[in-house]
């Protein structure tokens, strides 16, 4: 229902640049780079990518290096690089099942642990979702650094009483996301993840979603 809402979006783009009345832009986005990156992430099956994710709380902020490996059907699996302290700990799911372990300790492992959206909603396929279903979307430009990227808002769904609202930033030029920031109903940040390197649809080994 979702992508042939979406096929018929670029539908109606051919048709109204077919009678010369396309605007150029969206909100200054340019419609081709908007179109590109739609493509992109609608045609994403999975993804791998080095990241921080920065938690902010009212009590101050905690910031991890993580490794991510996503598929769209749901698997996902984090694993904690830096600081330190924490890093080998891994968290993944194979779609039913989330485990918790640190591999570098044998012996502990937590099995059928609960999903939660300060997990869950840190994966550009989980913002492809929500942005693909939410009634209230809106695109515009940003700068990134040195670049310059479109900016995709969503709706995140649910009542959670700190996580309302996302926007990703993707490059015009890559098509690669560069950061997922995700706002409160005040509209702070709680969560930002900054996306180092982003690699779209190589193969994922299932082991990678599986704890033996």
């Amino acid at each position: 229902m979702l992508f042939r809402r979406l096929g018929i979006f670029f539908v109606l783009i051919a048709m109204l640049a077919g009678c010369g009345i396309l605007p150029k832009k969206v909100d200054d986005v340019p419609l081709n780079a908007y179109a590109k990156i739609q493509k992109a992430l609608t045609e994403m099956q999975s993804y791998r990518s080095n990241a921080t994710v920065k938690y902010i709380s009212n009590k101050g902020s905690n910031e991890y290096d993580v490794m991510q490996a996503c598929r769209i059907t749901g698997e996902y699996r984090v694993e904690v690089v830096g600081p330190e302290n924490v890093a080998g700990n891994v968290t993944l799911s194979d779609g039913i099942t989330i485990y918790q372990y640190n591999q570098n300790i044998s012996g502990k492992v937590s099995v059928g642990v609960k999903e939660n959206q300060e997990r869950s909603e840190i994966f550009v396929t989980s913002f492809v979702r929500n942005y693909l279903g939410s009634q209230e979307v809106s695109v515009s430009v940003g700068n990134f650094e040195e670049g310059k990227c479109t900016v995709l808002e969503a709706i995140v769904p649910g009542e959670h009483p700190y996580l309302s609202s996302e926007k990703l930033w993707v490059d015009n030029e890559t098509l690669k996301p560069v950061k997922l920031c995700i706002y409160d109903p005040d509209g702070s940040e709680r969560i930002v993840v900054t996306f180092k390197t982003f690699d779209y649809n190589i193969a994922l080994d299932d082991d990678l979603f599986s704890y033996k």
